[in-house]
Formats: C-alpha cells, sequence, structure tokens
C-alpha cells in the first residue's frame, strides 16, 4: 500500500511539473488576424538555410540549432511584450517557446509553422 501511496505522489508530482511548461499555441490564422491589426515579436527559429526559402515579413531571426540561441533571441526581444515563435513545422518553435517561457516570457507557439503558412497564401 505503502509503495502504491509513492507512486500515486510521483505521478502527481510530474504532472504538476510539467503543467507549469504548458505553451500557448496560435493558429496561423490567427497569427495573419494579429498582424494586421497589431505589431507583434514574431520569431523565426529556423535555420538560415531555411529562412532563404522564404519567412513572414515582420519576423525576428535566432537559429535554435546555435549554441547561444537563448541569448540571440532575448537581445532582439522585449521581456514584456508577448512572443510568437514559429519554425518550419511547429517542434522547435515549441522546443524554443519552452525555453523562453522558463527564461519569464510569455510564449505563443505558431501551429504548423512556416509550411502552414505557406498553405494558406
Amino acid at each position: 500500500m505503502r509503495s502504491i501511496f509513492c507512486i500515486l505522489l510521483m505521478f502527481l508530482g510530474f504532472t504538476s511539473c510539467s503543467s507549469q511548461n504548458n505553451v500557448k499555441s496560435i493558429t496561423t490564422v490567427e497569427l495573419k488576424a494579429l498582424l494586421k491589426n497589431e505589431q507583434i515579436q514574431l520569431l523565426d527559429v529556423r535555420s538560415p538555410k531555411e529562412i532563404e526559402q522564404g519567412f513572414i515579413k515582420t519576423a525576428k531571426f535566432a537559429n535554435y540549432f546555435d549554441h547561444d540561441f537563448f541569448k540571440q533571441a532575448s537581445k532582439q526581444l522585449d521581456k514584456n511584450k508577448a512572443v510568437y515563435l514559429y519554425c518550419r513545422s511547429g517542434r522547435r518553435s515549441s522546443s524554443s517557446a519552452k525555453i523562453l517561457q522558463e527564461k519569464g516570457y510569455n510564449v505563443y507557439n505558431v501551429l504548423g509553422g512556416y509550411n502552414q503558412w505557406k498553405k494558406e497564401n
């Protein structure tokens, strides 16, 4: 009985830790509406080679794979404003969002990334 209780406590502990790292998401349709109506902080976390193939007009850039990703990103961002992140498909931007969120940024991951953005244009 004691071991079941310990396992339950461990499970609840992991669940509460992971819920603190939930990153908010936004669709590309919602992003387009935001870009029309206001100036937002948009960060593209793809590689330079990927950016050569196209990017969203107002985006700033910080390559997720660079060893100093956070330093690159934080130099360009205002911590008092929301940050919207995108990559090719959404995986790197989600990971990037977690990094920035842990450092106190209010972040949104753009679902589907640049691939989804291109489909809708």
